[in-house]
């Protein structure tokens, strides 16, 4: 998960990350941060929270320069601490770096061992800080596009990742290509982000994708662009376009809005239910069902209402208030729901509970059916590619038949959309540029430390 925002060549770089790293803050709610560069010297802030709580007008003006990277997070590996909080700043013999992370690094714990035997010693537990270290052990008369680009050659897994220096700000994604980066051009100013709808929000232009094992290089005599060794294959998380991007960017070549809806008209052919409405269960199942809705010829109706100001975590003020928590960022709309058969769609199934609460819900409201209809596969697997999904003992799926499943959250029905329904939008592509291992269990890469890592930040968490 993860934003990261760059900006190289602009008077306002802090003013424009700032607005920029809003536009991201979906991929990340623990801790946000930004480091500039001057040209001389690299400024830091950074804090837990949200954007708009962390950042004010006193913060932003001790962000001087030209060039910056921003980051809001929420981790999968290294625990939620402010001393994790990103960017990660170093100083050290070849002078002071920074570097904004998108996505895990599975031989991060391997790694960070064979570092600690030399006597490397780390401040923080994430895995972006030993790209710091492999570069930091290099010699300082090697330039610092070489010093990264080695670095990066040495670990594995998903990373779009940004590093800023005194006078060179540059950006890589992996071989495979599992986390998003956008190019975007402001004037004369360049923009990269995780997501394209950042550009929107400050009138950028898009210019294209960083490419799976590019290195794009700004610096004082211009842009320029290296190679990594190549991968036998691309692994775009497909996640991204069920989930977790925007519905409002262009991710990996396609509109993600479009391709959600293409995803709710293939589950209406693949999963049709008599039902009399049509509802999301909103945000994320929102253009899915305006897709099936539209394939299946039946009315679209908003059945429950989101609020938009509850946080991540909040006290429950009595255990008799059964299902508070949905509750209270949901809420039911009788007069649509009352007296009708209703379906309701939604992107995924992880551990099962919330669906089961919104199930009860809904026919508390009066619906005298409750069908559910997902936007994608069965969650059978964790992932460990960046993706906060459960572990495989907590995922539902894994271990239950779809009808234990229906039974288990207590619907009329339950389908979801199939491995082939999933890639039938694909035809102009290939279904082999996507990682799905969360459904299949088909791993594009050793996933060798990850688990201990995302073990160890979630103990980190929990406590």
């Amino acid at each position: 998960m993860c934003g990261i925002i760059g900006i190289w060549n602009h008077p306002q770089a802090a003013n424009l990350a700032y607005l920029c790293l809003h536009a991201v803050q979906h991929r990340g709610q623990e801790s946000c941060g930004m480091v500039t560069s001057d040209g001389r010297e690299l400024f830091q802030q950074k804090g837990m929270g949200h954007v708009a709580d962390y950042f004010s007008r006193e913060i932003l003006a001790q962000l001087p320069g030209t060039s910056a990277i921003g980051h809001t997070r929420y981790s999968t590996a290294g625990g939620s601490t402010l001393k994790n909080a990103q960017p990660f700043l170093i100083n050290y013999a070849g002078g002071m770096l920074s570097v904004a992370h998108n996505g895990n690094l599975t031989n991060a714990l391997t790694l960070r061992r064979q570092l600690e035997a030399k006597g490397s010693i780390f401040q923080s537990t994430m895995d972006s800080e030993v790209m710091m270290h492999l570069i930091a052990a290099q010699a300082t008369t090697v330039p610092l596009a070489d010093r990264i680009i080695q670095a990066l050659g040495q670990v594995e897994g998903a990373y779009s990742v940004l590093f800023v220096g005194e006078t060179q700000l540059i950006a890589a994604r992996d071989p495979h290509g599992w986390r998003p980066l956008m190019l975007g051009r402001l004037g004369e100013a360049w923009i990269l982000a995780s997501e394209t709808c950042a550009f929107d929000l400050v009138r950028a232009t898009f210019v294209r994708e960083i490419e799976p094992g590019e290195v794009v290089i700004f610096g004082p005599d211009g842009v320029t662009s290296r190679r990594l060794a190549s991968a036998p294959r691309r692994a775009h998380c497909i996640f991204e376009y069920i989930y977790f991007a925007r519905p409002d960017s262009h991710v990996y070549g396609h509109d993600v809005y479009q391709v959600r809806v293409g995803f709710g008209a293939e589950l209406a052919r693949e999963q049709p239910a008599d039902v009399d409405v049509v509802c999301p269960i909103p945000d994320s199942g929102t253009p899915a069902a305006i897709g099936y809705a539209r394939a299946l010829g039946k009315p679209f109706e908003l059945g429950l209402i989101r609020s938009h100001y509850v946080g991540r975590t909040f006290i429950e003020p009595d255990q008799s208030i059964r299902d508070f928590g949905v509750k209270l960022k949901l809420n039911p709309v009788r007069g649509v729901l009352a007296g009708r058969r209703v379906v309701l769609i939604d992107d995924s199934i992880m551990r099962g509970t919330t669906s089961a609460k919104i199930v009860r819900m809904v026919r508390a409201a009066g619906a005298t059916e409750v069908h559910v209809r997902i936007s994608s596969p069965p969650t059978r697997w964790p992932c460990f590619y960046g993706i906060d999904i459960p572990t495989r003992e907590e995922l539902i799926a894994a271990a239950q038949s779809v009808e234990q499943v229906r039974v288990a959250i207590g619907a009329d029905s339950l389908g979801y959309l199939s491995e082939a329904g999933l890639y039938r939008w694909t035809a102009q592509t290939s279904a082999g540029e996507f990682c799905d291992a969360c459904f299949t269990g088909r791993y594009p890469l050793d996933v060798r430390d990850a688990p201990a890592m995302m073990a160890a930040a979630a103990a980190s968490v929990a406590q």
